[in-house]
């Protein structure tokens, strides 16, 4: 029975008493198939405080019948319906879409360029894995309200886990300084301006926007950033791949048992289910918490991982999407003209110019900036948050800068450290490949533990993993066991 106990301002709910039995009330779940909407999109319409609702005892929303008819109206139009629903998607869209960076880009464009289709089902095989790995995470911040630096500790040493968040951090601090150069390049390309006015612009509008713009506010411009992905999905559709000859090599694994493609597969895997974005999602949905004042107790945390998996879904999904287009573009387009070394995402920019066409060369290049406007400051927070949870700073983007100076110090100092080594005569985009494969195997270890944890009822309680998230998520710590053993085999022989 429905109760006039209120969840918090910020959530809009209803503060009229209720009379008993004196209407109709429906769950969340109930709301939201009446309406034929998914639950995060039901759960942000009462946080808005479009839709009134009230807390029952068992501490889950109820929301009066009237209120269907109210929001039937607000939804309208299909168009409506799916601009609201992007509005209200979070932590794990931005996860998703910042997964493909422009360093991601790159290593995504050589692998195309040097082995075709044949590294195309890869995007298949990984997107399960994807899923169960970052619901885990996305579970573990909402069940713990910790991050997983923070979690980690409760299995490891503090040194043990020093030394992951220290490797995460050197990690991150490589892709930042790639992601930085390939926008400036890009922007040279498109532009004209100067590359070194260009990468240090970058490097200080973001550390502007990431210390000094809250969160809830910083988390909007995210959330829309994640657009410029789509370029590549167009940019792979104008290239007029052959359908059939896609679809043949989309599912079916052609492993060629070489040392370098197996490098090639290990630094795909590093690069899409990569360690920074465990960490990302977890401080995310942390923080997604604070902004919407969630409760702990069980209800609030059922309906908050219920609508989180369609956010970390959709994410993931859009991310596997654009990896598998840029492939099949670099595949289509410069595979199959002879042209198999690519460096860097805006070589493969350069290449498709007079191969493709200059809409695609600028939707390519374009997508560069827009991607790494996305992904730098992910690449920052996550090491920032990691390590301000291990040494017990105080953390959190909607935070004032005179509140979590060490937080904002780290994600300052590793984005200017990322933007020096376009100055010091390294070079960002070799290391970026090599990063992807340390990535890779740093993640073995760090996936275990997420598996491990997300199946501990100690920490978990009663949302522990499903059995698919089990099956998805030690599938992935198993690939990429067979992944370093197979490259470790080739090597020697």
């Amino acid at each position: 029975m429905p109760t006039n106990t209120k969840i918090g301002v910020d959530e809009k709910l209803s503060q009229q008493p209720l009379q008993e039995n004196a209407e109709k009330f429906l769950t969340l779940s109930e709301f939201r198939r009446e309406l034929g909407i998914p639950l995060v999109l039901a759960k942000k319409l009462i946080v808005w405080g479009e839709i009134e609702a009230v807390k029952a005892i068992d501490g889950t929303l109820r929301i009066a019948a009237p209120e269907v008819a109210v929001a039937r109206m607000l939804i309208g139009t299909p168009i409506k319906k799916t601009y609201l629903f992007v509005r209200a998607l979070g932590p794990g869209l931005i996860t998703g879409a910042s997964d493909d960076d422009p360093g991601g880009i790159g290593t995504y464009s050589a692998v195309g360029a040097k082995f075709g289709m044949n590294i195309l089902w890869m995007a298949a095989w990984l997107l399960p894995m994807m899923l169960a790995i970052q619901e885990t995470c996305a579970r573990i911040g909402i069940v713990t309200n910790k991050g997983l630096a923070a979690v980690l500790k409760q299995y490891f040493k503090k040194r043990t886990v020093l030394l992951a968040v220290l490797l995460l951090t050197i990690a991150n601090v490589v892709n930042i300084g790639a992601d930085l150069g390939a926008m400036a390049a890009s922007l040279n390309m498109v532009s004209g301006i100067n590359y070194s006015t260009g990468a240090v612009a970058f490097a200080v509008i973001i550390i502007l926007l990431e210390v000094f713009v809250k969160y809830h506010v910083y988390v909007k411009v995210l959330k829309w950033l994640t657009l410029s992905v789509f370029a590549y999905i167009i940019a792979g559709f104008m290239t007029q791949p052959d359908w059939l000859d896609v679809f043949k090599n989309s599912f079916i694994p052609n492993i060629s048992f070489t040392k370098e493609y197996i490098f090639a597969m290990i630094a795909v895997f590093g690069t899409t289910i990569t360690p920074y974005l465990f960490f990302w999602q977890a401080s995310e949905e942390v923080e997604d918490g604070k902004m919407t004042h969630a409760l702990k107790n069980k209800g609030a945390v059922r309906q908050r991982v219920s609508a989180m998996r369609t956010d970390v879904n959709v994410g993931m999904i859009l991310a596997n999407i654009v990896f598998f287009f840029i492939v099949l573009t670099t595949a289509n387009v410069l595979f199959a003209n002879g042209i198999t070394n690519i460096d860097s995402a805006q070589d493969a920019a350069l290449a498709l110019r007079p191969l493709a066409g200059d809409w695609a060369f600028l939707l390519f290049a374009v997508g560069i900036i827009g991607t790494g406007f996305l992904a730098v400051p992910i690449l920052a927070g996550s090491g920032a948050y990691a390590l301000s949870e291990l040494m017990n700073w105080n953390s959190g983007l909607e935070e004032k800068f005179s509140q979590a100076r060490g937080f904002y110090l780290v994600i300052a100092f590793s984005i200017i450290v990322g933007l020096a080594m376009n100055f010091l005569g390294i070079n960002p985009i070799k290391a970026l490949y090599w990063s992807a494969f340390l990535n890779g195997i740093i993640a073995l270890p760090l996936l275990a533990i997420i598996m491990k944890i997300g199946g501990d009822k100690r920490i978990m309680g009663t949302e522990i993993n499903p059995v698919w998230v089990k099956v998805c998520g030690w599938s992935a710590v198993i690939a990429t066991t067979l992944a370093l053993v197979g490259m470790i085999i080739v090597s020697i022989i």
